[in-house]
């Protein structure tokens, strides 16, 4: 719902895997922008609407968030990006 609301922003995702000794990886992103009634039409990946250094810090971020809540299995971190702001 917030997409709405950031009509201007892309939905952005990192993969992620965290195991039970703390460890975490980012392992790849993708864009979800397309969307219709609020189900994915495709993914376009990598990202290229990011600048490559922004979407690395974005990789880092998700798994500093992966190892801070202890997360285990795979998983998704989903980032509104505006590429304005």
């Amino acid at each position: 719902f917030m997409m709405q609301l950031c009509s201007e922003a892309r939905h952005l995702e990192v993969q992620i895997v965290g195991d039970e000794h703390g460890n975490a990886v980012a392992l790849n992103g993708r864009d979800c922008s397309t969307q219709r009634r609020f189900q994915k039409i495709f993914e376009e990946g990598p990202p290229i609407v990011a600048p490559s250094e922004v979407f690395k810090e974005m990789e880092r971020s998700a798994q500093r968030l992966t190892k801070n809540i202890g997360y285990i299995g795979a998983g998704t971190v989903e980032y509104l990006f505006n590429a304005a702001t």
